[in-house]
């Protein structure tokens, strides 16, 4: 069984402080309730991984529950292979919700029966201003809003038509329910906020039962208050939110009074991680799906090799901070190579095959050679490789004429064969472009192993397949998916990377990887650590390249300079 990674202890940070401290004061009787509510808009990325990880890693510290919600609240863009997928993907990362799982829409009668408590108090209204006359009537940062011309209506009349907007009386867009709060409030999130628009589309649980439906902003606060949510922890961009976001709760009479906190969201360079961008790029087939390994979907992620344990470690490593910034990708990176390299056993691949003929190796003959599977993990054990007088090598493994310090083979120059013999290169064979298409070498058979009887140091080690026994495999090379840290602006998709997949046909693998199962996880030696992909046919596998083995993270995170 590969090594697990050592737990760590949570670290510190403002969230942990204050709910330390409202445990320790007793506030909410001690309890911690959280809850992680993502909108069934399309698949969860790593942004929410973040969310995941801090709202269900503080529930558990302290002895509390963490519910996953799901806020659908907006038929239009919602569907249940959303929800199947985010049920999945929070269960792959490693957290269960147990019994606490929840729906906005099971409180649909709730929320309007709030809604119309508000009417009836006086504090919400039906405005029929068309959508673009409301925005311009609510004003500007440096210029307060303007009161529509039908915020004074009186009670029955605004209980009356809200009642028909429930009846699926109106068209969409002719009537809105509105919070009366502040027209010139500074916070325009204040500036009465509308808390229902006429809908008449099929919801994915609730079918055609409602031709109303709640904005967010109504409805979460809310929702919060039903579960008796202790702690809702949400990203920076709700900040200017929680006026309103106290403004439901205090004006209402609800079963409780949650405390809305804010953190930085998660901004990964080289990639987006806006839902209305990903599913441009599905729906423009610019990537291959949700699940294409070159994006921050945890689905793409898990399909280009990414384990949970590398995705929470990660989490882990950027901790929670109040103000927002961007990660490098390489820090990524860096935790799944870090768990990778303990877990994931070992192979020999080329990719890019150059054959090379041992002249006075046996022909016909074949041994089986003794590799190890991870030196990282003795329990691993060993496996057995089959060796034979023709081999495949990398291309870039051979130079014709080497540069300096070059110590792969060349001709005269002798190298290790990784768990096999020493070789020297004697000829080569070329075609009519004067390409090298074979190397002949002779191997020397008291080395086997690698080691020389006589002492004699090689400086170089390569690695290899038998061509007799190889397996014909694809490999896919992933890069960033832009070539800009921060695509933004009209133009972001513009900067998509046109070299962020290479694919491979031709490439050579152990036998023993024939028939590796979907998603299992391989170090190829000297190449990177590669995944199975689900394209993968009995006995033609497909990798992708997960990561490689290069690593400048772990550099820098030695030298200080890592932005924790």
């Amino acid at each position: 069984m590969a090594k697990e990674n050592p737990p760590r202890e949570a670290p510190s940070n403002f969230l942990r402080s204050i709910v330390s401290e409202d445990v320790r004061s007793g506030k909410h009787d001690g309890r911690v309730v959280t809850r992680f509510p993502p909108e069934p808009n399309g698949y969860l990325h790593i942004g929410h991984a973040k969310a995941i990880c801090i709202n269900f890693g503080i529930a558990s510290s302290y002895g509390g529950t963490c519910h996953l919600r799901f806020d659908d609240t907006n038929p239009e863009k919602e569907e249940t292979r959303y929800v199947d997928g985010i049920l999945r993907d929070v269960r792959w990362l490693g957290f269960d919700w147990g019994e606490n799982l929840f729906y906005a829409s099971d409180y649909f009668e709730r929320l309007r029966d709030w809604a119309v408590d508000l009417i009836r108090g006086g504090k919400a209204y039906v405005d029929s201003l068309s959508a673009e006359e409301i925005r311009e009537y609510r004003g500007t940062l440096t210029e307060p809003g303007r009161n529509s011309p039908y915020r004074d209506r009186s009670v029955e009349e605004n209980l009356d038509l809200f009642r028909r907007m429930e009846a699926g009386e109106f068209a969409e867009g002719t009537h809105v329910l509105r919070a009366r709060i502040d027209m010139a409030a500074p916070n325009m999130n204040l500036r009465d906020p509308t808390l229902y628009r006429i809908r008449k589309v099929t919801h994915h649980r609730s079918g055609d039962r409602w031709s109303i439906y709640p904005l967010y902003d109504f409805s979460h606060p809310l929702s919060d208050a039903i579960e008796g949510i202790t702690h809702s922890l949400c990203s920076l961009e709700f900040e200017d939110h929680r006026p309103l976001y106290d403004w439901f709760l205090a004006n209402l009479e609800v079963p409780s009074h949650p405390q809305q906190i804010e953190f930085a969201r998660l901004n990964l360079g080289y990639t987006v991680q806006s839902k209305r961008k990903l599913r441009e790029l599905v729906e423009e087939g610019l990537v291959g799906g949700w699940d294409d390994p070159r994006m921050p979907t945890l689905s793409g992620l898990r399909r280009r090799g990414y384990t949970p344990e590398a995705i929470r470690d990660f989490c882990e490593r950027i901790g929670v901070a109040k103000k927002n910034s961007v990660v490098d990708m390489a820090m990524l990176e860096h935790s799944l190579r870090d768990d990778l390299n303990r877990r994931a056993p070992r192979a020999m691949a080329v990719l890019r095959p150059l054959k090379v003929v041992l002249v006075n190796y046996p022909e016909g003959r074949v041994e089986e050679l003794e590799a190890v599977n991870n030196p990282e993990d003795d329990s691993m054990g060993t496996r057995q490789v089959p060796f034979s007088r023709e081999l495949y090598i990398e291309q870039d493994d051979f130079r014709e004429d080497p540069p300096r310090k070059y110590f792969r083979l060349a001709p005269g120059q002798e190298v290790r064969l990784r768990w096999g013999y020493l070789v020297t290169c004697v000829d080569v064979v070329k075609n009519e472009a004067g390409e090298v298409v074979e190397v002949h070498c002779t191997y020397d058979p008291q080395t086997r192993g690698g080691n020389a009887p006589d002492g004699r140091r090689v400086k170089g080690t390569i690695h290899w397949v038998s061509a007799a026994h190889a397996v014909a495999a694809e490999v896919r090379l992933y890069d960033r998916l832009f070539s800009r840290e921060l695509p933004d602006g009209p133009e972001w998709k513009s900067h998509l990377n046109p070299a962020s997949l290479e694919v491979l046909d031709g490439c050579w693998v152990e036998p023993g990887l024939a028939d590796a199962a979907v998603e299992s996880r391989w170090q190829f030696e000297r190449l990177g650590y590669f995944a199975v992909d689900a394209d993968a046919t009995p006995g033609r596998p497909v990798f992708n390249r997960a990561v490689s083995l290069r690593d400048t993270w772990a550099k820098i995170e030695k030298s200080g300079k890592a932005d924790r």
